[in-house]
């Protein structure tokens, strides 16, 4: 006795295509077999009923005649005894491949199967691109750490819509162009053959739905060119060429996707008092070799602003730099400052006097 296959789909001989595949996929769904409470049975039944209603030809000779004559209709399209397990390793569904009309109806048997196992189909959805500035300071603003403003244009969230591009109360409608799946079959010829591949829905972007009332400011993209404005935090002790990362400050999506990242690079300018060494800071001192041998207190200007006293010990060699510990840059991560190291420029008088000179020689007679 042959079956009601409008019956094991749920739906009435007027049945449009949209129904027919509506109603199979949720039984699909349903009885899936690696389902905890999936039914083979019922799967093959409901698969066997698909592949006949949703073909014209097929579904014609149906309805005239209770059965189809190309063997479709007297039993499952997966064939008698079909292991599930195995799915992936091989099968052979015993339809027609030169037929456009087949090749479809099983690919949607096919996404049935393949969704049961949690594989969910791919929508896409335009992410704001990255966007990157270069932020100069100076050493001292490295020292102690600033926050800057920065003003880009870039796109940004259109208001009218809030960045969605249409208006969600006035409701939505499936796409009629992808059936609501957001990705169409694209069949090309070539003379290797017939291919196939899937590609994002033009008409509805990926999604599957189609706004009943666009936004008329931005197009329907969701956002619109304008001028954006976020403060940077810029912690002490940055190096030149370290980059900030600002997330969701880049462009904004299309249509409600998210936005991209925005990439400071922070350049530090070059200071004419101090070196950066890593972690320490250099700096050059002149001082008067006389002030060296009578072993004067000498001051050195930090990058902080104090004046640091320091003194030269006798027998010191002169070409040593003098290290005076926890006066360098910040450590990043806040575990204390680098060092600063003092080179000497030491300096011999210009002129001397006989007095002077006279002086020198019993210096360099008492030294001997």
């Amino acid at each position: 006795m042959n079956k009601d296959y409008y019956k094991v789909l749920g739906v009435d001989n007027s049945a449009t295509e949209a129904d027919i595949k509506k109603a199979y996929r949720k039984l699909a769904h349903q009885y899936h077999p690696d389902k905890k409470d999936g039914n083979e049975s019922k799967f093959k039944e409901v698969s066997e009923a698909y592949s006949v209603l949703s073909n014209k030809e097929k579904r014609a000779q149906y309805d005239r005649f209770g059965k189809t004559f190309d063997g479709a209709g007297g039993g499952s399209p997966f064939g008698p005894g079909f292991d599930f397990r195995g799915f992936a390793d091989g099968f052979e569904f015993g339809f027609d491949g030169r037929n456009h009309e087949d090749a479809g109806n099983m690919s949607d048997i096919f996404d049935a199967f393949f969704e049961g196992l949690g594989v969910k189909k791919r929508k896409t959805y335009k992410r704001g691109a990255d966007l990157q500035f270069q932020q100069e300071i100076t050493l001292e603003e490295a020292f102690t750490g600033i926050k800057k403003i920065i003003k880009y244009k870039t796109f940004i969230a259109c208001k009218k819509c809030s960045g969605v591009g249409h208006f969600p109360d006035e409701g939505i409608k499936p796409c009629a162009a992808c059936d609501g799946r957001g990705e169409i079959k694209e069949a090309r010829n070539t003379f290797f053959g017939n291919f196939s591949q899937i590609k994002n829905c033009d008409k509805c972007h990926g999604t599957g739905q189609i706004p009943n009332k666009i936004c008329k400011d931005c197009d329907g993209v969701g956002r619109i060119t304008g001028g954006n404005e976020i403060n940077v935090n810029i912690i002490p002790g940055i190096a030149d060429g370290q980059m900030i990362k600002v997330p969701k400050a880049g462009e904004k999506g299309e249509r409600g996707a998210e936005s991209g990242d925005l990439y400071v690079a922070i350049r530090v300018k070059q200071s004419s008092a101090f070196h950066r060494v890593g972690d320490d800071l250099l700096v050059k001192k002149e001082i008067n070799l006389v002030d060296v041998l009578l072993e004067k207190q000498m001051e050195i200007d930090s990058i902080s602003g104090k004046k640091l006293s320091v003194k030269i010990s006798s027998g010191a060699n002169l070409k040593d730099k003098i290290v005076i510990a926890g006066e360098g840059m910040p450590k990043l991560g806040g575990y204390g400052r680098g060092n600063l190291l003092v080179d000497l420029d030491v300096r011999a008088p210009k002129k001397l006097s006989s007095k002077a000179k006279k002086l020198l020689e019993d210096l360099d007679q008492e030294i001997s």
